[in-house]
């Protein structure tokens, strides 16, 4: 399908980094990115790729100081001990790799643990190595972030200036004035629908049904799904499309949907630069990013349905609980909005001045 272009020249790109990478690693990583490919996604796989090697670089600075990382082998890899592994975690809080000074928070953490814990399950359920004392490693506690999603006057506001381009320096106003159709569009359907960045840029031409207020999204996975959008979406939408017909530089090849100043397939990066130029204007305390544009529909969702697995499905969780643990704060707010409601008595208290 040509819907799946830019995926598959995604996945390609994420291959042939993993053949790079894998040249970095033990050998035997080979076996073992080949033994998980049928069950996990080019990104979960190069992902997994980058944490092994931080952790195969820490036990040779750590545990094996006379081997390289490619001379380890699974007999080293078996006696590797659950105390190595939680030095490792402790490691990780500031580190150097590349010449390059690194540090991971709790959540990072937690992601290169199940990296680590992954690879040794594997090698250990084909009985070739003897013990995995991964799986004695308890997963960092992580702490509940707090959602940061912006209000409804915020949400009209950050229309209004990537429409306006109010505030912007005049250096940025001169950019502005060519993208600002195509900005606004972008932030209206982030809004508008709650779809995640890499969904956004992936949209075709031909994503799009304008008489159903429809489009195609390539879900994470893989996995395609038929989203819904307003009138209001719709609008911003067709205005892009209206400039894009008018203007003769678009390549007639080009079937990406969102174009960048080179007429190109617009990237993440420059989608989060984007967000973050015109949403650091309308609430500076607030690091607004894509996706808590994508909380913002979320939350707003709820609060018009009340029903979570609604918002699960349109949000694209694969487990309601995901839904729920993200927006399980909302339900506080809910609570907290009613606590005067109910009232004892029908009077005030008496002051003591009335007494």
């Amino acid at each position: 399908m040509k819907h799946d272009n830019y995926y598959a020249k995604r996945n390609i790109q994420d291959i042939d980094k993993i053949g790079e990478l894998l040249e970095q690693l033990p050998s035997f990583c080979e076996d073992y990115f080949l033994g998980v490919e049928s069950r996990t996604s080019c990104q979960t796989r190069l992902k997994y790729a980058y944490d092994l090697r931080i952790f195969f670089d820490f036990l040779c600075k750590k545990r094996f100081k006379t081997l390289e990382i490619t001379d380890l082998t699974l007999q080293h890899l078996e006696s590797v001990t659950h105390n190595d592994i939680e030095l490792f975690l402790s490691y990780l809080s500031h580190y150097r790799f590349n010449e390059r000074h690194l540090s991971c928070d709790e959540r990072a953490k937690a992601r290169k643990l199940s990296a680590v814990r992954a690879m040794f399950k594997y090698f250990f359920n084909k009985g070739l190595i003897e013990v995995d004392n991964s799986a004695k490693v308890p997963t960092p506690k992580l702490h509940d972030k707090e959602i940061i999603r912006l209000d409804a006057s915020e949400v009209s506001e950050l229309i209004s200036v990537a429409e306006s381009g109010n505030g912007l320096s005049r250096h940025a106003v001169g950019y502005h004035n060519k993208t600002r159709i195509r900005d606004t569009a972008i932030i209206t359907l982030f809004l508008g629908t709650g779809i995640r960045i890499s969904e956004l840029v992936g949209l075709d031409n031909d994503s799009f049904d304008f008489d159903e207020n429809s489009f195609l999204v390539t879900r994470k996975g893989g996995n395609q799904a038929i989203l819904y959008f307003s009138d209001e979406v719709k609008y911003a939408l067709q205005e892009y499309i209206t400039e894009k017909s008018n203007d003769t530089r678009v390549p007639e090849t080009e079937k990406a949907f969102f174009l960048s100043m080179q007429y190109k397939r617009i990237n993440v990066r420059s989608v989060e630069i984007l967000v973050k130029k015109y949403s650091k204007m309308v609430t500076p305390l607030k690091k607004i990013t894509p996706h808590k544009l994508r909380s913002t529909y979320g939350t707003q969702l709820y609060n018009k349905t009340g029903d979570i697995y609604i918002v699960a499905d349109v949000l694209g969780h694969r487990d309601v609980n995901t839904t729920k643990k993200h927006y399980a704060a909302i339900s506080q707010d809910n609570r907290r909005s009613v606590a005067n409601v109910v009232q004892l008595r029908d009077e005030s208290p008496i002051s003591d001045d009335e007494k």
